[in-house]
């Protein structure tokens, strides 16, 4: 199988900036190697696949309990520390059981539609919040919306989790949520560089470990706080509708818990932050498919209340936004697998059990035979069902058993906000400002802050 050397990758990612660019060197990879490589750095030999019928070929034959790559420092800080694993770092049996428990109350067709009155409020104080904002420049101009949207992300996953708010979209933002979101940042940023050196070298070189421990041990505590408040309520109360409640009603154990809220929370915040960010920087410089979004918005609302999930239904260009904003901009833009039980079959080549291989998500969503003009904004593509689109080519939120637990909870708060901040605004560029492309800091984030104008209509 082609590839770089060892001594060729390592130089590309920590010389070159490879880690910011991971998504890049998917398509330099496809470009140079073809649609199957592979690359060692240190001990571990990955396989990378940028074609949407590899992909599927890896999904299918992953069998039931679906083995993620191995997060080595995330859960070598749970080992640490001693705590349980969530939902994105269990795997096996524990895994499965609690895929299981969270897809009852996450993924069932109307499970979303429990959560929808708490997110409406959740959008209506993200409203006031660019309102406020936007007020205070003189080009009603919102500065870095991907924070704003983060705090949006943070107080929406929140009052589905713990079914009460954390004032992340107040005036004043509470301290400590301020700094859980500093927290955040700092752990996705340190994540792939903890990921990439060898155990040994924590001890010679202690800060990069040391501050990827601090950070989740802030975001721990935060979860803990906020959990046992709920779980000593669910004691004494007979209904809910918190995600916290229905697990401490079924018994599940407080540390188990405490892992899967804390990874929750992670969950649903950068997805709802990225998405809404990259939709709207699009939209701002597609003035043609915001009036016609806008139209198709106000057509559905009507009367100018939030939207409830009939309403969202008639609305195809805003789901197409989105799914198109994905496609560009996979919040994961690259995913793995660990086939543990046995060798498969990849293409021309035979993969040996336990083998590390990344999906390039990113290669597959911008591949020019699936996707004509791949590096367009074009949401009519999703209108409808085009030659050559293929299932496996765009997977935002995965497929199959690992697929995002979460995925109608953040489509929902996604919808939400898009149609109701399109009623109120119309978004424009800022100024003069240059294009904004993506980094991956473990996730695929902005690489500068993304300012725009909200005008109101």
């Amino acid at each position: 199988m082609p590839g770089p050397s060892p001594a060729a990758f390592a130089y590309q990612l920590l010389c070159r900036g490879g880690l910011r660019r991971l998504h890049q060197l998917q398509l330099e990879g496809r470009a140079r190697y073809g649609p199957l490589w592979k690359a060692s750095f240190g001990p571990v030999l990955t396989v990378h696949v940028a074609d949407a019928g590899l992909v599927e070929q890896v999904l299918r034959q992953e069998g039931p309990c679906p083995v993620r790559s191995h997060l080595s420092s995330w859960k070598d800080y749970r080992a640490w520390r001693g705590h349980a694993c969530g939902l994105l770092t269990a795997e096996g049996e524990e895994w499965q059981r609690m895929r299981s428990l969270l897809g009852r109350h996450l993924l069932r067709p109307r499970a979303a539609e429990a959560y929808a009155g708490a997110l409406e409020a959740v959008v209506a104080d993200l409203l006031r919040r660019l309102q406020r904002q936007r007020d205070r420049h003189p080009q009603q101009l919102v500065p870095d919306v991907a924070t704003e949207f983060y705090k949006f992300g943070l107080e929406g996953i929140s009052s589905v989790l713990f079914g009460s708010r954390l004032g992340c979209l107040e005036p004043e933002v509470p301290q400590d949520t301020e700094t859980f979101i500093r927290a955040v940042n700092t752990m996705f940023g340190t994540t792939l560089l903890t990921m990439a050196m060898p155990r040994f070298l924590h001890r010679l070189f202690p800060k990069p470990w040391r501050t990827f421990c601090d950070a989740w041990d802030y975001m721990f505590a935060f979860a803990k706080d906020h959990v046992d408040r709920r779980v000593a309520e669910a004691a004494e109360r007979l209904d809910g509708t918190c995600l916290t409640y229905h697990l401490a009603r079924e018994k599940v154990p407080v540390k188990v818990i405490y892992g899967n809220v804390t990874e929750l929370l992670l969950a649903g915040v950068d997805t709802i932050s990225s998405t809404l960010s990259w939709s709207l920087y699009e939209l701002s410089r597609h003035p043609d498919v915001q009036a016609a979004l806008h139209r198709e918005v106000s057509a559905a609302l009507g009367d100018g209340r939030g939207p409830s999930a009939a309403q969202l239904a008639r609305m195809p260009l805003l789901k197409a936004v989105v799914k198109e904003t994905l496609r560009l901009y996979p919040v994961i833009p690259g995913n793995a697998r660990v086939i543990s039980d046995r060798d498969i079959l990849l293409g021309d080549y035979l993969i040996p059990r336990k083998t590390l291989i990344t999906l390039c998500h990113y290669a597959t969503s911008r591949d020019a035979r699936l996707f004509p003009a791949p590096d367009a904004f074009r949401p009519e593509r999703w209108l409808s069902r085009q030659p050559g689109h293929h299932p496996f080519a765009s997977l935002p939120f995965g497929v199959g058993k690992r697929s995002c637990v979460g995925r109608r909870v953040a489509e929902l708060e996604i919808h939400l906000a898009l149609a109701q901040i399109l009623q109120r605004f119309e978004v424009k560029p800022e100024p003069g400002g240059r294009p904004v492309r993506p980094m991956t800091r473990t996730l695929l984030v902005p690489e500068t802050d993304i300012n725009l104008r909200f005008l109101s209509r």
